[in-house]
């Protein structure tokens, strides 16, 4: 569907002689260069029209206001920037709007109770020691070695599927992963890796149906809400939804923790020695290097974002990178402070859609990080070894060299 916003709705980007088409990328240099940028905006530019058309927002109070309207800010970007032409999965929960969203939610959290996540803190446990175990010596890769396997060896278990099929899971999220949603081949491929999780998850959703077991696709299948049930598609939707992002945010979250206390020698000392300030050091990391740079909504009408018009069917990208270091909300936004006191920190959303995996994420966080603790008594990011970082959506390190002494 075409964007109606008028070219001189909005100004180009402060210091430059035309409106860039897309802003900065993560690589080379780690996401100084977009940091810079997204506090240019912040301060100059807080909504920005790009060269497509699209308007990117950076402040947190502009960010949250939108993410708090769901009405004049639509979730499913698929159906009306389509023309309606495509309908995202009904299990999709981040690209549906009320009131569909709260039923397919209501139908979802059946089967993701915190007494689900709590319980499986002591089998995260167990794994987490299992995959340290393998850890090739004195210098191993993170990502390689836990922050990837722990998360997707989790969502196999919760779902019931094989936890052989590991690195197929692996595979399918780094290929979600690697989409660019401005490349049609791009588009393409994740389309692809899509219908081919669906028909992989086919098979269990059926056997769960003749012959229900205690996993989170049998608690899927006998979800009910107002007489309705999750139809095949949905459940195999959610599950490739809970793939991507379940194991993404958990991947950078314990990377990034990684990176930031590598930097202040001090505060890790501290944190070794008192692990109660764990869950803290997880909140400022997800403030501080949110896993998500950005998520997106469309207008369903015109309307305004800080005094800025913005027409209907305009998709709208929110920087939650750009808003968790907004000095009018964050004292020394870009400093690492786990006892700052305020912690309204955007990573996992605002609103209805507030991620419904973010305790699972915590969890498996903190889990990870006492571990490590536990296990080795100097742990070190390699810096002779050039890091490698994800795409512009995702705020995080590919691999992350280690230097590791056991305790």
């Amino acid at each position: 569907m075409a964007q109606h916003s008028s070219p001189d709705m909005l100004d180009p980007a402060p210091g430059s002689d035309s409106s860039p088409r897309r802003p900065p990328g993560v690589e080379p240099d780690g996401g100084a260069t977009l940091l810079a940028w997204a506090a240019r905006m912040r301060d100059d530019q807080p909504v920005w029209r790009d060269g497509t058309g699209h308007v990117h927002v950076f402040r947190h109070a502009d960010v949250q206001r939108i993410l708090a309207d769901p009405a004049t800010f639509s979730s499913d970007t698929v159906g009306r920037l389509s023309g309606g032409e495509k309908q995202a999965p009904r299990g999709t929960l981040l690209l549906l709007d009320p009131p569909l969203h709260g039923k397919m939610r209501r139908l979802v959290s059946k089967a993701f109770t915190p007494g689900l996540i709590a319980g499986l803190e002591p089998w995260i446990t167990e794994l987490t020691g299992q995959l340290l175990d393998a850890a090739p010596g004195d210098a191993f890769d993170l990502v390689d070695t836990l922050a990837n396997p722990l998360p997707v060896t989790v969502i196999a278990r919760m779902l019931g599927v094989p936890a052989e099929d590991r690195d197929r899971f692996q595979g399918w999220a780094d290929q979600l992963l690697s989409t660019d949603p401005e490349d049609p081949k791009s588009v393409r491929r994740m389309e692809e890796t899509a219908v081919t999780i669906s028909a992989y998850l086919q098979g269990f959703i059926e056997a769960r149906r003749a012959e229900p077991r205690g996993d989170l696709l049998s608690t899927l299948v006998g979800a009910e809400v107002d007489g309705e049930r999750l139809e095949d598609e949905d459940i195999a939707s959610f599950a490739t939804l809970l793939l991507l992002a379940g194991h993404i945010t958990t991947s950078v979250l314990v990377g990034n923790a990684l990176l930031c206390l590598d930097r202040d020698p001090e505060l890790s000392a501290k944190v070794r020695s008192d692990r109660s300030l764990i869950p803290a050091v997880i909140e400022e990391t997800l403030r501080l290097r949110p896993p998500f740079t950005r998520i997106e909504r469309v207008t369903t009408a015109d309307t305004t974002v800080a005094g800025t018009a913005v027409g209907p069917d305009t998709l709208v990208h929110l920087w939650l990178l750009s808003a968790n270091r907004d000095e009018r909300v964050f004292e020394d936004a870009d400093a690492f402070r786990p006892d700052r006191p305020n912690s309204r920190q955007a990573a996992f959303g605002h609103g209805i859609h507030y991620c419904i995996g973010a305790p699972l994420a915590r969890l498996e966080g903190r889990i990870a990080l006492e571990a490590l603790l536990d296990r080795y008594d100097r742990i070190g990011v390699d810096h002779t070894v050039p890091l490698s970082w994800h795409g512009t959506n995702v705020f995080g390190a590919r691999h992350l060299p280690l230097r590791v002494r056991r305790a």
